[in-house]
């Protein structure tokens, strides 16, 4: 077995879970957009209208709220796969090291190395497994965020009566428009109105 080649896998392992899976919750915050918060909405029933979802999703306390209890959870997460990487390249280099003075036998020497492979598999399943989770907690979470966004612009669209309210994301698919149309920074007063008031009703 050879110790670089099993140090190395750790590590990439390890490299995923610390900055592959947080994309999902980090990128939000990333996201620069076009803002047309000073503009006066002139939308009239009818009307298609559109939402800024980076926006709202920036600003949604509900948003916020579920990304703490995520990034919290994927820290959690991320801490023990660092910590069983790093027991493990750790005795690693102590195999490696006994190895390199003369001070095991072959046998013993071999049986270790087998030890140590059938570690290096378990802990790489393990953090599979791990990483698949946090997807998952982030998949949920927007799902969460998502289906709170359109029941509210349901309800919202009863009284408004807007003949179609686009999402636009990064500029598509509103290239341009009148940006009384815009009535993102409405609905997301009201997102926001709304959470609150369920968040004092639950406690």
């Amino acid at each position: 077995m050879k110790n670089a080649s099993l140090i190395l896998s750790i590590i990439s392992l390890i490299a995923a879970i610390t900055f592959g899976t947080l994309y999902l919750v980090e990128n939000t915050d990333k996201q620069t957009v076009t803002s047309n918060e000073n503009a006066e909405i002139t939308a009239c029933s009818g009307d298609i209208v559109y939402i800024d979802l980076d926006r709202i999703i920036m600003g949604y306390d509900m948003a916020n709220d579920l990304r703490s209890v995520v990034e919290a959870k994927v820290q959690k997460i991320q801490e023990e796969v660092q910590r069983r990487g790093k027991k493990l390249e750790k005795d690693i280099n102590a195999w490696q090291e006994k190895l390199n003075k003369g001070l095991m036998t072959r046998s013993v020497a071999e049986a270790q190395q087998a030890k140590l492979q059938k570690q290096q598999e378990e802990f790489a399943q393990y953090a599979s497994q791990k990483e698949q989770e946090v997807q998952e907690e982030q998949i949920v979470m927007m799902n969460q965020i998502g289906d709170a966004i359109k029941t509210f612009l349901d309800k919202y669209n009863v009284e408004k009566e807007y003949a179609m309210i686009i999402t636009n994301n990064g500029g598509a698919p509103v290239i341009t428009a009148d940006p009384g149309l815009d009535i993102t920074e409405d609905v997301l007063a009201r997102l926001n109105e709304e959470y609150v008031a369920s968040k004092n009703a639950n406690n």
